[in-house]
């Protein structure tokens, strides 16, 4: 571990930290702030003490529900509120964030990007019209595959069955083209999971003229329930097949196979079922990433503080308006601020499928340029109602996995740990707990893959917490998200949910986490040894700063 702060840090961050992070049960109302947000607004923010009672509830949430409003306004073409990626709802968001920081005095560029943009047209539909009348349920019963098409004909199933399931995965059902030898031409494929990639067999039936595909789980042990699958080819290269294709569970499919077995046995009508996928496909669709330099500060010695500011199926309130509120109200707090080093917020898009605002920006970077950033902070999702306290490590575990599964360059380890000290002893100073967490699924995965130091903060999201992250935060077993124990995965990257919405946050949290944030903001902003790699900051003297720090810190 690290070198701590002593306790003369972890005595003013007490002191200075106002609101429910002080003392106050989260979801209580904290006491008035001691100074006002236009005060804040005309000093100047440049140590913990003076930033940190700046950060307030209210202009948290102010920014919170301006983007909720933003996606209310701005309806996806499912018809819902939307602040994805590529629709109008997130280019309104750049705009918002743009436009606030450039009349806060930072200078902003939106650099532009390109993605695969692929959206549902109002919700895809499932439905058996006979024998049994039936209309499935998108998420529960069935998920509809990034196809488009619609169809009613009868099913008729694939070759490569393997029932009842053996003990480990064998079936390869629809895996070649003689599985669909007999196959009668406008029919919808009835096909098994397993053997080989999803759109594999969704190419071979529509080579064989299937009007439409219904993959079903295999049914072997944990592999029954309902399936979401991504449509690859073999190489892994992504389809997009103009036939619909529906996933679902083993019960399912065995359901449509005995009704088909029992129609040819007994000279009957096939099962008939409608399938509807509507969407809107653009392999060439505009985003942004909006990014924001400091007026003062080295330019060769930058910090970069970055949020995702997309959202995925729908207005993405938690994940990550709340983050990309974080990072935005602690610069307009600190835009008086001349830093040692030059602050660079950046506010990503594309994250949600797949980190894709991030890479460009570090993938395009000239070699010069990349070797002048020291430093990456990262805040995705800070609101989180049944919250834990998590801190990035690039050498943490998995949020979703347990143990770690990347690897980087060994600059990034020992000085990724300077942010993350500075974190946690912020939380220690307020009798929070923390826990670690790898930069997997974050932003800052792409800052450590090219040797960029990098922490930062997140709540968790989905499901599960833990009973031992019971233990150490409060809340119950299950999501993360919402007001009573669940596993349904919660409303954050669900798809057919709609719910990450303004209610799936709290306020409370959002500010402990962005005060949390803010610390590391403002001390890694004058560190002169964020360019070296080192293990602990080091502050110059005469700067404020270095007043508050402690006196095992090193100040030449």
């Amino acid at each position: 571990m690290l070198r701590r702060l002593a306790v003369a840090l972890a005595t003013y961050l007490l002191l200075f930290a106002v609101g429910p992070a002080a003392g106050t049960a989260l979801g209580s109302p904290g006491s008035a702030p001691a100074i006002t947000s236009a005060q804040c607004d005309a000093q100047v923010n440049d140590t913990p003490s003076k930033l940190l009672p700046c950060i307030q509830q209210k202009d948290l949430w102010d920014h919170m529900k301006a983007f909720q409003a933003i996606a209310d306004a701005n309806l996806g073409p499912d018809g819902h509120p939307s602040r994805n990626s590529g629709e109008p709802g997130y280019k309104a968001s750049v705009d918002y964030v743009a436009n606030l920081m450039s009349a806060a005095g930072y200078d902003v560029t939106i650099q532009t990007y390109h993605f695969f943009y692929f959206a549902f047209v109002g919700t895809p539909t499932f439905r058996e019209v006979s024998p049994t009348v039936h209309n499935y349920t998108i998420v529960a019963e069935w998920n509809a595959g990034q196809a488009t098409g619609t169809t009613t004909a009868d099913i008729q199933p694939a070759g490569g069955f393997v029932l009842p399931p053996t003990p480990l995965s064998s079936s390869t059902s629809g895996c070649t083209a003689a599985d669909f030898t007999g196959f009668v031409a406008g029919r919808i494929a009835l096909i098994q999971r397993g053997g080989c990639n999803y759109g594999v067999k969704v190419q071979n039936a529509f080579a064989a003229n299937a009007s439409g595909v219904i993959i079903f789980n295999e049914g072997n042990p944990g592999r029954t329930g309902v399936i979401a699958g991504t449509l690859v080819d073999a190489a892994g290269n992504r389809i997009v097949p103009t036939i619909p294709v529906a996933f679902t569970s083993f019960d399912t499919g065995i359901h449509l196979l005995t009704e088909y077995q029992q129609a040819v046995q007994g000279g009957t009508a096939l099962p008939v079922v409608n399938l509807d996928t509507q969407a809107i496909v653009d392999p060439n669709r505009e985003d942004y990433n909006v990014i924001a330099d400091s007026k003062g500060g080295n330019k060769n010695h930058v910090v970069v503080v970055d949020a995702h500011l997309d959202a995925i199926y729908g207005a993405g309130m938690l994940d990550n308006a709340s983050g990309s509120t974080t990072i935005l109200d602690i610069a307009l707090k600190m835009k008086n601020v001349t830093p040692l080093n030059k602050l660079r917020f950046i506010w990503f898009g594309g994250e949600e499928l797949g980190l894709f605002g991030s890479q460009y920006y570090v993938a395009t970077l000239s070699k010069t340029d990349l070797s002048h950033i020291g430093y990456d902070l990262d805040a995705d999702v800070t609101a989180t109602p049944n919250y834990t306290i998590g801190v990035l490590d690039p050498a943490g575990p998995d949020l979703f996995g347990g143990a770690s599964t990347q690897t980087f360059p060994n600059r990034v380890y020992k000085a990724s740990g300077v942010a993350r000290d500075q974190a946690i002893q912020y939380f220690d100073s307020i009798g929070k707990n923390h826990e670690l967490f790898s930069p997997v699924g974050t932003d800052a995965i792409n800052f450590n893959f090219a040797g960029i130091p990098a922490s930062g903060l997140l709540t968790g999201q989905d499901c599960c917490k833990t009973q031992g992250e019971v233990e150490l935060f409060g809340g119950f077993v299950g999501n993360f998200e919402g007001n009573v124990p669940s596993f349904d995965g919660g409303c954050v990257d669900n798809p057919f949910r709609w719910c990450d919405n303004l209610s799936n946050n709290d306020p409370a949290v959002l500010t402990l986490m962005s005060k949390a944030f803010a610390t590391m903001v403002v001390q890694m902003a004058f560190d002169t040894k964020v360019m070296s790699a080192s293990d602990n900051a080091v502050y110059k003297p005469k700067l404020p700063i270095a007043s508050e720090a402690s006196r095992r810190f090193t100040t030449k």
